[in-house]
Parts: C-alpha cells; structure tokens; sequence
C-alpha cells in the first residue's frame, strides 16, 4: 500500500550547527559528527539529528515528571552502525520506560527482504546482496499507575540500494496510545494532537493513518485491538523526500504535547489492587501483539547481530495471564474491551 504526503514544508526553526545540536543530546550520534557536518543536507544526516532530537525531549519531559535517571546504553552493531538506548527502569512512576535509537546499515538479510518484498518492494539483489540503511527511534512507555496509559512511537526511514545502483527509500512510523482503563477526554486530547500534526500537511492523512493504526495493531486472535489507536503509515515514498521527512518531523514533535498532559493528569490517582490487576491482564495482550505480529519486532530479530535488549525493551517488566478470563458485564473493564473490539472516531 502505497500513501503520499502532500507539499507543505515545515521551515527549520533551529539554525544551530551540528555540533550546538549534538551538545543537547542524550549521547554523541551514533554517525561521528565531523561526517554528520560534512553530509549536513543528506537526508541520512536529518533524520539521524532528528531522532536524537526526538529522543532527547521525550527522555527530559519524563525525567522532569518521574524524578529518574535515565540509563544512557550506547551499542555497535559488528557489520555496522551502532544505537543508543536510553532505559528508566522501576523508578517512581514509571515500571519501565525505553527511548530507543539506531542507526544501522550492511546487507538486508533475506527474511527481511521477503517480508518487505510481501509489500510490494522489488528489492533486485546483486549476488544476493542487498546494501541496506535503517534509522529510527522508537519508544515504549509503561506507567505503574493504571491510569496512566502506555504509549508507544515508532519513526524511521529506510534506504536500500538495487543491483543495478538505484536506491529505494521510505519512511514509516506512527504514535498509538494503550490505555488500561478508558478515560474519553485522554482519548481525543490524544487523538486531537496528532491530527493537528498531520493536518499541518494534508487534512486527508489523519483519517488514512488512523485506519492503518486501528488495521494494524489489531490482535487476531483476540479480536481486540492493542489500545485506542493513533496513526500508522509506512512505505511513504512521495511526492519527496523533503516533504515525507517534514511531516514525519512535525508527527514525531507532537509525542510530548499528546502523552505528556495525560501522564500529568493522573500521577496521582489512587488504584486498586483490582484495577492493578486488571493492568497486568492488558499488558499480557501488548506483549502477545509484540510478540507474534510487530513488524518492528520481526525486523530486528531477523537482523543478524541486532541488539535484543534494545529490541524487546517494549516489553513490560510485568505481565498476566489468566485462562479464560472475562470481565463481568457493566464493569469499566467490560467498557473497555467494547472500545478494542469496536474503535471510534475521537477526533470529531
């Protein structure tokens, strides 16, 4: 499936250079910056300062609210590239919350390359061999408090080279909201955020990516969806690469202002030891989706010499499965199930 980006350009605000840019990071980039400074108007060199920018802000804002410390893990990748994981692990309000980036390149490997070419990609190896760049950053937030939800974003933007020189190129990506109990107002202040991003583009997108997202992360063999939604798009590749990477930016500039206000609004609701439970049965299905269906996931396991723990941090430190287990009718746990089994519109 194949969507595009109409041409509004975002005009770039901070006009430091690399290296003022690089000093706000959580890390030095994973590409040694005098190449970043040297290739400042690739493509590569934009998206890589982007997620780290990205990373950077998010990690801060949830600093600010948890009174943590970020666990800063930078790693290589033997064939090539590296990333920097960025973990708040059992602190105060959050049970676990990883801020990942990567930036890795080599040879696709041809589990990939079959699950990408499933999408319609031709992908014309030379010998085999596909020469491949993969950048994103990606996040998975699980708050202790069931009423704060869990969030997940993901933005990357991939680069394949064909046999016969020409490249390839798409972005992906999106931001989707799981909550454990439904609270309306969360759902559309969220819902709201992000099409206001997308609007800033093209008013058509929201409703698209809001589709793919309900499409998407959607269990089968639960017949629930994994939370309230958000958007979803991947294989952007027109009308360019300027105008897909500005609204990729200005969907990544939004995960603060859509999930922080919610966190803020519920740091001190009181729960049950019910309602904890009814929290740890939820994250059994978002560990059975990122299990058997994340696109994500399948990708990095595939990807030889890939860093696991980076790779399965979405996971919760604690989960629950209970056999047959269902929600007496009238409960706000029935409620809940309703809206996974049936999604709304909450942007109207």
């Amino acid at each position: 499936m194949k969507s595009t980006v109409a041409i509004h350009s975002e005009t770039e605000k901070d006009a430091d250079d690399i290296l003022e840019k690089c000093k706000r990071f959580m890390s030095e980039p994973v590409t040694d910056v005098q190449v970043l400074q040297k290739n400042k108007e690739e493509m590569r060199t934009k998206m890589e300062m982007m997620i780290l920018q990205t990373q950077a802000e998010f990690c801060k804002a949830l600093a600010e609210v948890d009174g943590g410390t970020f666990q800063v893990d930078r790693w290589d990748r033997k064939e090539g590239g590296g990333g920097i994981s960025c973990v708040l692990q059992d602190s105060n309000i959050f049970e676990k919350a990883g801020v990942n980036v990567s930036v890795v390149f080599g040879h696709l490997p041809e589990e990939a390359a079959q699950q990408m070419r499933s999408r319609g990609k031709s992908l014309k190896s030379k010998d085999g061999k596909l020469p491949f760049c993969a950048m994103g950053v990606s996040s998975v937030i699980h708050p202790k408090n069931p009423h704060i939800p869990t969030i997940h974003f993901n933005y990357r933007y991939f680069e394949i080279e064909e046999a016969d020189g020409s490249k390839l190129w798409w972005f992906g990506g999106g931001t989707d909201l799981t909550p454990t109990y439904l609270n309306k107002e969360d759902a559309v202040h969220f819902h709201k955020t992000l099409k206001d991003a997308c609007d800033k583009h093209d008013r058509k997108l929201y409703p698209e990516f809001k589709k793919w997202c309900d499409n998407y992360f959607f269990i089968k063999h639960r017949g629930e969806r994994r939370g309230v939604g958000g958007i979803f798009f991947d294989d952007l590749d027109s009308p360019t690469k300027e105008d897909v990477f500005d609204f990729v930016r200005s969907c990544a500039k939004a995960v603060v202002p859509c999930y922080m206000p919610i966190v803020k609004k519920h740091l001190n609701d009181s729960f049950t030891s019910e309602e904890k439970q009814w929290q740890q049965l939820r994250r059994g299905r978002y560990v059975e989706f990122n299990l058997v269906y994340d696109r994500g996931t399948k990708f990095g396991l595939a990807t030889p010499e890939s860093r696991i723990e980076s790779i399965l941090m979405s996971l919760p430190l604690t989960a629950r499965w209970e056999y047959m287990h269902e929600p007496p009718k009238g409960t706000k746990e029935a409620e809940m199930l309703q809206v996974l089994r049936n999604p709304k519109d909450w942007a109207q």
